[in-house]
């Protein structure tokens, strides 16, 4: 327990409480609560702790998490079977097989075989008028924004959203939610294209921009943030980390994406970074448009068009379960399939429209 540690490692160093108090720049009186176990540390006193106290930083992070989840289920009627299912649950987010390739099937192969024989094509029939390009990309990325804003419950109409987005039209008997949703989906796809030209990385800052601009004037005090309270996802049985978890959850996803983004196929890993972020699901809304730009950003970034999935109730469905089967299962294939269909059905109407 941390209170032990903090009081036993005073005594062997021979301090007083007012002597790491100066030290460390933390009030006596809370000091003495830490160490009396009646208040657990806080996040931001643990540096100065660890340096007060001559102890590893690592230590102390490992023994407040242990104390704040047994202080969570001490009092529950079975907790031993919620440690049994917290820990396939963190199995699943932290195992090594986890940060490792995964084994594709036959179908899997065969599909990317495809996949990547259509990219090679839009590759070689991208318009070469400009105009032309830009009204493409504008046609895709409206159906884009109006698809996984329909996957969140958005009630905009593809061409209500197109309205919205393109010309500024308020639609009456929309909520103003609605409205801010298709726009800023629409900014955000805009600043993914930007990173893209730019060549910038995905890491924690592009982000938490991404995410800042999908909750911009929605929920600004959330937004670009990670969320401090816990949270389920509706209609799953899946428990996403506890808040104090997700700096090192989320450490660990973006050192995922950086061993594995030389090796991995690409179409393979934006399946990966998308389910892997809904499943964290860090922020306390808008993960799963986030989860998807971020998809997107990596399809684009090596040269594939954008994945649309789909927003109507059957395809919805098919989607949240596909996501459940790795979060309960381990089972990524059902998701790589459905992100390779429609990767692949991406590509065909590019093609076809050129």
């Amino acid at each position: 327990m941390v209170n032990q540690i903090l009081k036993q490692r005073r005594t062997e160093l021979g301090l007083k409480i007012q002597e790491i108090s100066a030290n460390t720049g933390i009030d006596q009186a809370l000091l003495s609560k830490y160490e009396s176990g009646k208040r657990l540390p806080s996040q931001k006193h643990l540096y100065g702790l660890a340096d007060g106290y001559k102890i590893s930083y690592s230590t102390l992070k490992r023994e407040l998490i242990v104390d704040k989840i047994v202080d969570m289920v001490k009092y529950e009627h079975q907790p031993m079977e919620i440690m049994m299912a917290c820990e396939s649950r963190v199995e699943y987010l932290k195992s090594t097989s986890s940060l490792e390739v995964p084994e594709l099937s036959a179908d899997i192969k065969g599909k990317l075989k495809r996949l990547d024989h259509l990219k090679e094509s839009w590759a070689e029939s991208k318009p070469l008028n400009s105009t032309q390009l830009s009204k493409l990309l504008g046609y895709f990325n409206t159906k884009y924004t109006y698809d996984s804003n329909r996957i969140e419950g958005n009630t905009l109409s593809l061409q209500e959203t197109q309205l919205v987005v393109a010309e500024g039209v308020t639609i009456s008997g929309k909520s103003m939610k609605e409205h801010l949703e298709a726009i800023n989906h629409s900014e955000a796809i805009q600043f993914l294209e930007t990173l893209i030209t730019e060549k910038e990385p995905l890491d924690k800052r592009t982000l938490l921009d991404l995410h800042r601009l999908v909750l911009k004037s929605i929920d600004t005090e959330n937004a670009g943030k990670y969320r401090s309270v816990p949270v389920t996802i509706g209609g799953s049985e899946f428990l996403p980390p506890q808040p104090f978890l997700l700096d090192k959850f989320m450490e660990d996803y973006f050192i995922h994406y950086d061993r594995q983004r030389k090796g991995m196929h690409p179409v393979i890993l934006a399946a990966e970074m998308h389910e892997r972020l809904v499943s964290i699901h860090p922020f306390l809304d808008g993960n799963g448009r986030t989860s998807r730009l971020i998809m997107n950003f990596i399809l684009l970034q090596n040269g594939y068009t954008i994945a649309i999935l789909k927003g109507d109730p059957e395809s919805r469905i098919k989607y949240y379960k596909a996501l459940e089967n790795v979060q309960m299962n381990n089972n990524p294939e059902p998701f790589y399939h459905l992100i390779i269909d429609r990767s692949i059905a991406s590509l065909e109407e590019h093609l076809n429209l050129v």
